[in-house]
């Protein structure tokens, strides 16, 4: 029987331990694309990335697997010396992986009501509400996080019911809009400007994103989980994105 996407996926994130070039098979080389500005073009650069992080004895916790039509994304906890948070996106053509993206900070937190960035449900249901809520995110992000049109939060998130994993965040959609606010008031450090892609399975939405973070160009990658026709969770990554004098392909980072 063949293995999912999804699972493939899983072995393949977790090879970074190992070195071991098997499961890096499901990467089509000659037609792969690259988007981490860091990793050079090719299944090549790929296994040479995984075997020199193994030699520093990572530690690799796959916590969350999607899949969406021809996309698996995953929600990643490692360990390369220093401990970090990633979010890795994969486009199949087929049976194989023939583009990636990523976004990867370092693990804070975690948050003031104890809440790490990656604690909280793990699999996915409501199979049948995905493009559902995969509208409500796309609404979400465009109305709140980009118009700033603040006061629509209530119609996304109720007061009691709110989860945010973010390491600086805390529960609840009255926390949030005082933060959103503050940012508003002070000139927004989050500044988010475009939505590049939203992947959905069942109440798991994932909202890619750029903007600026402090000024600083930068990727924002947020999961959402969903019920009721509301968000009730929420985890996050934001990543600075490298100037391009400084990348090792030409694919750019969405």
């Amino acid at each position: 029987m063949t293995p999912s996407k999804k699972d493939q996926i899983r072995a393949l994130l977790k090879s970074i331990e190992t070195g071991d070039p098997e499961p890096i098979a499901v990467v089509d080389e000659a037609r792969y694309i690259q988007h981490n500005p860091q990793t050079q073009e090719g299944s090549e650069g790929l296994v040479a990335l995984f075997r020199r992080l193994s030699k520093t004895s990572p530690r690799v916790n796959i916590v969350r697997a999607f899949e969406d039509g021809d996309f698996v994304f995953a929600h990643t906890e490692y360990d390369f010396a220093s401990r970090k948070i990633g979010f890795e996106i994969f486009r199949f053509d087929g049976s194989r992986a023939v583009e990636h993206w990523d976004n990867i900070q370092e693990r804070l937190g975690p948050n003031p009501f104890g809440h790490s960035m990656v604690d909280g449900p793990t699999e996915a249901t409501d199979l049948d509400l995905t493009e559902v809520n995969r509208a409500l995110v796309l609404d979400f992000v465009e109305t709140v996080l980009i118009d700033g049109q603040i006061n629509r939060l209530t119609d996304f998130m109720t007061d009691d019911s709110f989860t945010d994993h973010n390491p600086r965040q805390g529960d609840g959609a009255a926390l949030l809009r005082s933060a959103l606010q503050a940012e508003h008031d002070g000139g927004r450090r989050l500044d988010y400007h475009r939505i590049h892609r939203v992947l959905a399975e069942g109440n798991f939405v994932l909202c890619v994103s750029e903007g600026r973070n402090a000024g600083r160009p930068s990727a924002f990658y947020d999961l959402f989980r969903l019920a009721n026709g509301k968000l009730v969770e929420h985890w996050d990554t934001t990543e600075k994105i490298a100037p391009v004098n400084e990348w090792k392909n030409d694919n750019g980072k969405f």
